[in-house]
């Protein structure tokens, strides 16, 4: 009984060490791509010098997840399970209320690891109104329990859907890693057919390619998180943790490693008509959310704009998500689009070097 004590203390040390260390790293050093970008520099739109409408009329609202946003913006999944933590998750969920916009909880396997940890996910209550994310990794699908895990985090966080990280590079680097994915698409068919509310598979940095959005498809899965190349590299942040020098130079080696972001949102949308993508990974600015709109996605993920916010409060978190909308929709208008699905037709986005529209095939 004794062991089984200490085991769970120093499960929970870890878990909350972890968290910590991510927060600190991702806030303090350099943990960016290399040469690889996003690829949404390579388009622009083409200017309207006559939009034909009011900046007024622009309307940047959208349904997702069957609640009304005020714009397709989702804060995504970043932390939980450590004091730091929790505070951050407060400050977002209060944001994202008053604003109106999606957000995403960090993995929450701390929460269902252990009870006095899950204070730092519960954050419903601040934010009744809005589509709320749990998040739980994949590799934790092919244990045992991990249905009843997924069933037991969505009642837990009381979410509107349940999204689970597929990081495979990350695990591979990460010192206390579990790289086990055989397994994990069964897993994650079933957990379609057997959860409650809709399933999302996201990556964490490294793009999801058109096979893999037609694997995911056919194993039912409601949409699909892009999390391309481009924004923060979790190998690189996971090279600031490591200890043992040659596992810091392997690390190293996979700063480029990724599909951009605008490629992953083109070919996920290829392969999941109908379906729901998300394009996060790298997107700093309402221009580079309306880019990825226009690119087939249906909402835009950002991550670290939100989370330098939120460690100088709720004001500043309220006040990122006005500048991006805003930018958002004076794009909108001097592209001439009205409305959120005005901007998925627009004929405006161009390819630098191109006079064509990229091709979406949206359905």
């Amino acid at each position: 009984m004794q062991s089984n004590g200490v085991e769970l203390i120093s499960s929970v040390s870890l878990h909350e060490r972890r968290k910590t260390d991510h927060i600190r790293i991702a806030l303090a050093e350099d943990v960016g791509f290399g040469r690889r970008t996003t690829g949404l520099e390579e388009f622009r739109f083409e200017h309207q010098a006559l939009p034909e409408l009011d900046l007024a009329e622009v309307d940047t609202a959208t349904t997702f997840l069957g609640r009304r946003l005020s714009a397709p913006i989702l804060i995504s999944c970043m932390t939980g399970g450590a004091e730091r933590g929790a505070q951050i998750n407060r400050r977002l969920a209060i944001g994202a209320q008053h604003a109106r916009v999606a957000l995403g909880l960090g993995s929450g396997r701390a929460a269902l690891d252990d009870p006095r940890l899950a204070e730092t996910f519960l954050v419903r209550d601040l934010a009744p109104d809005i589509p709320l994310l749990a998040n739980i990794g994949a590799s934790q699908l092919i244990e045992a329990d991990g249905l009843t895990r997924c069933q037991r985090l969505v009642s837990m966080l009381e979410a509107d859907a349940l999204v689970i990280h597929a990081n495979p590079l990350q695990e591979a680097l990460q010192p206390e890693g579990t790289p086990h994915f055989r397994g994990v698409l069964e897993a994650v068919e079933t957990l379609t057919h057997e959860l409650t509310v809709p399933v999302i598979v996201k990556e964490v940095g490294w793009g999801v390619s058109g096979s893999v959005a037609r694997l995911l498809v056919c194993a039912g899965v409601t949409g699909v998180d892009v999390a391309g190349a481009g924004g923060t590299s979790w190998s690189e942040v996971e090279r600031h943790r490591v200890a043992d020098p040659t596992m810091r130079d392997v690390a190293r080696s996979f700063q480029e490693w990724g599909i951009p972001t605008a490629e992953s949102v083109v070919a996920c949308r290829n392969a999941f008509r109908g379906g729901l993508v998300v394009a996060s990974g790298g997107l700093r600015s309402g221009i580079d959310v309306a880019k990825c709109i226009a690119l087939g996605a249906d909402a835009a993920g950002l991550a670290a704009p939100f989370l330098q916010a939120a460690v100088r409060g709720v004001v500043e978190v309220v006040e990122t998500i006005r500048r991006i909308r805003t930018e958002l929709q004076i794009c909108m208008f001097c592209i001439g689009a009205q409305d959120i699905s005005a901007l998925r037709r627009t004929p405006h986005l161009i390819r630098e070097g191109s006079r064509h529209e990229p091709s979406t095939n949206r359905a």
